[in-house]
């Protein structure tokens, strides 16, 4: 039975502009693979209402889940919420439970619950509230899709709050082998090895170290028994011991 597979649409101008540098993507592959859910297409787009719908679209029917990260803050270019609302031909309203979560939080913080924080309450009728222990702004699940912050510790509190929701598959399993030649003199062997474990995914790295050439191997797979028969092949092959 194949694990369930996913894609993470990152939403922002400021990570297309190179003035922010991306952690969520990085971190919510670690924590799929896992519990066993492939990642098999990471997209970016920009602040753009039509661009989000279109991505939200594409990649919720091409996978069993669609992570999004970015864009339901307060301001006025947090359009997410509107977007995936939109994509889903679903309205979008200041939802009562959201509501109280923002206003108790606002309450011990001794703040106003203004306008422009209570666009944070809004959200598309049916969605599931996610649970956002750092700021209690909440993310929501509608469907197959996943609505979180794009601020790294707050887009990891909520992973943590939705994964354990979701049915995940065989973890994938590594193993990797440091070679100290380069890959063009590995690359034959290597293909022969890909082929005689055609059940695993073989894939190479290098490096320079000192100014000598090597290679990273990695391979991947679900069953730790034909992983160690790999490593063993390839200690063999390349005379090196593993990592």
């Amino acid at each position: 039975m194949r694990n369930p597979t996913a894609a993470i649409l990152i939403i922002g101008d400021e990570i297309l502009s190179g003035r922010t540098r991306d952690a969520n993507m990085h971190y919510l592959a670690g924590e799929l693979t896992r519990i066993g859910i492939d990642l098999r297409e990471v997209r970016v787009v920009s602040d753009e209402h039509a661009a989000i719908v279109r991505a939200v679209n594409d990649l919720r029917a091409a996978h069993d889940h669609l992570f999004t990260s970015g864009g339901i803050g307060p301001t006025h270019d947090d359009i997410t919420a509107d977007a995936i609302a939109a994509a889903f031909g679903l309205p979008l309203m200041v939802r009562d439970d959201a509501r109280a979560i923002l206003k108790a939080h606002y309450d011990r913080a001794g703040l106003e619950l203004n306008e422009s924080r209570l666009r944070m309450a809004r959200i598309p009728e049916g969605a599931r509230l996610i649970d956002n222990p750092i700021s209690s702004a909440p993310g929501f699940s509608l469907g197959n899709v996943h609505v979180m912050a794009g601020v790294p510790n707050i887009f990891q509190a909520m992973v943590a709050s939705l994964l354990p929701t979701l049915t995940g598959g065989k973890p994938l399993l590594s193993q990797t082998l440091r070679v100290m030649r380069g890959e063009g003199v590995i690359a034959a062997a290597l293909g022969a090895l890909a082929a005689e474990f055609s059940d695993l995914s073989f894939g190479s790295y290098p490096f320079v170290n000192n100014g000598a050439y090597g290679t990273n191997l990695v391979v991947r797979g679900q069953d730790p028994a034909r992983l160690d028969q790999a490593m063993i092949r390839m200690q063999a092959e390349f005379g090196e011991k593993a990592e």
